[in-house]
């Protein structure tokens, strides 16, 4: 009984050794640019740290090269969970936050006379997004995705109380 008794321990411990998940090793790093905004005339630039093969975090910068595109600024840190067979690939939703800077015309009514003064502005939006994204076996990465928030705090601007963030970008992981 004894002999069978040890048997049995020896086979639940190989049994479970057995179903332990081999831990991948793969690359945590990317950096991409955003070439729809290069088109059209702004600078997109994003990292993103990957936290396994699921989920990941990164940041975006988004600047003007043209003076006559809005908003002026944007950094935009997200979180992403993929939903693909590789890791950090394939469909994935997002949630981000977007501090945003703009120019809005404000209504001035100064010792009557009515005019419409511009102003800069600066605001915080929260939104979601979706998106897709292709990785080679050399860690070159296509990427497509869009989302919408909305401004928290400045609402009464409605020119920009919506905000979006779209991209078609490439990039590398390293």
């Amino acid at each position: 009984m004894k002999k069978v008794f040890i048997l049995f321990g020896l086979f639940v411990y190989a049994a479970g050794i057995s179903q332990e998940k081999e831990a991948l090793d793969f690359k945590k790093n990317e950096i991409k640019l955003n070439v729809a905004f290069l088109v059209a005339g702004a600078f997109e630039g994003t990292y993103e740290r990957i936290l396994n093969e699921e989920s990941a975090f990164g940041i975006a910068l988004f600047v003007p090269i043209i003076d006559d595109i809005e908003p002026n600024f944007q950094l935009t840190p997200y979180y992403r969970y993929y939903f693909g067979k590789k890791p950090a690939a394939g469909f994935f939703a997002e949630g981000f936050g977007m501090l945003n800077a703009y120019d809005s015309y404000i209504y001035s009514n100064s010792s009557s006379n009515f005019n419409y003064v511009m102003e800069n502005r600066t605001d915080f939006a929260l939104g979601f997004g979706l998106g897709s994204k292709w990785i080679t076996k050399k860690g070159f990465v296509f990427e497509i995705n869009a989302g919408v928030g909305r401004n928290l705090f400045n609402s009464n601007d409605t020119d920009y109380e919506i905000v979006g963030r779209g991209a078609i970008s490439f990039g590398y992981r390293f």
